[in-house]
């Protein structure tokens, strides 16, 4: 008798996993044009191979740009740009580079776990800024710090028009 209630109980377990097995849901059409493009970039990787990089120019280019933008009170000079001219204005003297105003400080997305209804699930959710606000994805914007032509302070402006900044003044004639 105690081997049949064992045996009961194993195949009820085994009928009721191949039960949760066999509900999976059909892929759909997404996960199966992501497998088909994952067969082809693993045919095109396998043909091409990696690039023969040998220099890494553009590498050291990039980081010399940002260690000559890490400069401590590096003068630029920003000037606008007008769509309808065609012509850059000079705006004003300035410290450093724009900053886009999506730019934001932090990750602006984290990664939260939900186990509540029996499930779970990783959800990736956004993610506010140190002051509490959730910058754009995308924005126009651009932040410049700019010297105060009338004083010696230098403080933030905000600029909507695209925008030059240069490390030396350009000639406008």
């Amino acid at each position: 008798m105690k081997n049949s209630i064992k045996y009961s109980f194993y195949l009820a377990i085994i009928v009721f996993v191949s039960s949760i097995i066999s509900c999976d849901t059909p892929p759909t059409a997404d996960d199966i044009q992501q497998e088909q493009q994952e067969r082809l970039l693993k045919e095109g990787s396998a043909q091409t191979g990696m690039p023969n990089i040998k220099n890494f120019r553009e590498r050291k280019m990039l980081k010399d740009i940002l260690e000559l933008r890490d400069q401590e009170g590096l003068t630029t000079y920003t000037y606008t740009y007008s769509e309808m001219t065609g012509k850059l204005t000079f705006f004003g003297e300035t410290i450093g580079y724009g900053i886009p105003y999506a730019t934001q400080f932090t990750n602006p997305q984290k990664i939260e776990y939900s186990g509540k209804g029996g499930g779970y699930a990783y959800l990736v959710l956004p993610q506010a800024d140190p002051n509490g606000l959730f910058s754009p994805a995308a924005a126009e914007g651009t932040w410049v710090l700019m010297k105060d032509p009338n004083g010696k302070k230098v403080l933030p402006v905000y600029i909507e028009p695209r925008i030059v900044v240069s490390p030396f003044k350009l000639d406008l004639k």
